[in-house]
């Protein structure tokens, strides 16, 4: 029957077999599988950053191989229209683990070079992450790989809900020591100087890593689920990989000499390590029996940024650092082997800070007095919502069908996504009552943010 557990029935003092009013206990035995039904479920959040909308097989590329990353998709759910709440990185995590706009409490920019350094500059002490309200909960938490939320001590992951860290705080890395054997690079003639002042730690102590840093992730991930398998965790790894510097593997790039243009075969060795770092991680879950009670999550931080690394959005239009589609809508996937069906491809809009609500009610832990701009993807109905984005002068509202943007100066533009998903054909000549009406619920909402922090 498998491995078991004791579990200790302790008799009442009024039980007529006590004789001395002492206590005896009698031991039962469940097989494991049976004990860990009754517990709640894993969780584990994978974020790729940069990654493009149509990169992925499961998104439509036959050009890169991403098998273990699609499992995903065909364990559960692809959700085709899945949105960040910003088409930069730390705004993005910072709506990703609170399950709220970050526009209400002042993280709207990006941060990045060293404006990291600034105390200021981080997400506020205000917001409960996700992660602390499962640690309190009981869960094991630990955030494996890029934080982007503030490098000061006082917002160190490990003050914000997690019990292990093991990454970087700021906004990238190299992804081996300068001059490492074994490496392709392709970097730009002036790029950032990412490991000044940013050193990867493991808590808050400096260390040195040899291994390919998208490895070192998986190598950490695997170690964390061997070591708490026994009880509930959350498992966060926010990868560093697809995001420049561009460095692969020679072993992953040499498995697309086919591809012509150098830039893009190291973007696909990126891409290759990142997909094998997943399997790992899914290998583990299911060397342990936990893959049918462990709750996954795969997507993007933002849109691609196609001209710096390859990566494609297509058929969506623009990319990172724009709210248009291609900056704001990523791979977006869940599985939950012993709740949800498989091969489940859902095309209503949903949005990253569903996935705190999602989490905390899986889990069966209520948020009391909390406020999420999000909803249960399991249990609440996705239809007729409204979602709303702000960078800087950059703002955009989608409810339904009808997506209004303005991108800077320029005037706003409506877009029908059911009929034009690429935002190819702006109809606010063509529509002027159904502009105004989503231009003024816009500005209704734009009211209840709070002005950028930095």
């Amino acid at each position: 029957m498998g491995p078991f557990v004791r579990l200790v029935r302790y008799a009442s003092v009024d039980s007529p077999e006590m004789t001395r009013r002492q206590l005896f206990c009698s031991t039962l035995t469940l097989p494991l599988a049976a004990q860990r039904r009754r517990r709640r479920p894993n969780i584990v959040l994978l974020v790729a950053d940069d990654l493009g909308y149509g990169e992925l097989g499961c998104q439509g590329n036959a050009e890169i191989p991403t098998p273990h990353i699609d499992s995903i998709a065909l364990g559960g759910i692809r959700f085709t229209q899945g949105y960040v709440t910003a088409p930069f990185c730390s705004p993005s995590r910072a709506g990703l683990l609170t399950g709220r706009y970050q526009t209400r409490f002042g993280h709207e920019l990006n941060v990045v070079g060293t404006k990291n350094l600034d105390e200021g500059v981080g997400l506020p002490l205000s917001e409960t992450t996700v992660a602390t309200r499962l640690q309190e909960a009981g869960y094991a938490t630990a955030c494996l790989g890029k934080w982007h939320l503030g490098t000061h001590p006082k917002y160190h992951p490990q003050r914000r809900g997690f019990d292990e860290f093991y990454g970087f705080l700021h906004e990238g890395h190299y992804y081996v020591p300068p001059g490492q054997d074994g490496v392709v690079n392709h970097l730009r003639e002036k790029e950032p100087p990412y490991d000044a002042n940013n050193p990867l730690s493991r808590g808050s102590s400096p260390i040195t890593e040899r291994e390919y840093f998208t490895d070192a992730l998986a190598r950490e991930a695997v170690d964390f689920v061997d070591r708490h398998q026994q009880k509930p965790f959350f498992l966060y790894v926010p990868f560093n990989a697809i995001h420049s510097p561009m460095q692969a593997k020679m072993a992953s790039q040499s498995k697309f000499a086919h591809i012509a243009d150098e830039h893009r075969r190291v973007f696909a060795g990126m891409l290759s390590s990142l997909d094998d770092a997943v399997g790992r991680i899914l290998g583990a879950l299911r060397r342990h029996g936990l893959e049918q009670d462990t709750l996954v999550f795969f997507l993007s931080d933002n849109g691609g940024p196609t001209a710096e690394l390859t990566s494609s959005n297509r058929p969506l239009r623009g990319g990172k650092g724009q709210l248009y589609e291609g900056g704001i809508r990523i791979p977006y996937l869940l599985q939950w082997p012993r709740k949800v069906k498989p091969g489940q491809v859902n095309r209503h809009p949903v949005i990253s800070t569903d996935l705190a609500p999602t989490m905390l009610a899986a889990a069966g832990i209520s948020a009391a007095g909390a406020t999420f701009d999000g909803v249960d993807l399991l249990t609440q109905s996705q239809a007729d919502r409204t979602f709303f984005w702000r960078y800087g002068r950059n703002v955009a509202l989608r409810e339904g069908r009808w997506k209004l943007v303005k991108q800077g100066a320029g005037a706003f533009q409506l877009f029908d996504l059911e009929r034009d998903g690429n935002e190819t054909k702006d109809l606010a000549a063509a529509e002027p009552e159904t502009a105004q009406r989503l231009e003024a619920k816009l500005n209704q909402l734009n009211q209840q943010m709070a002005a950028p922090l930095w």
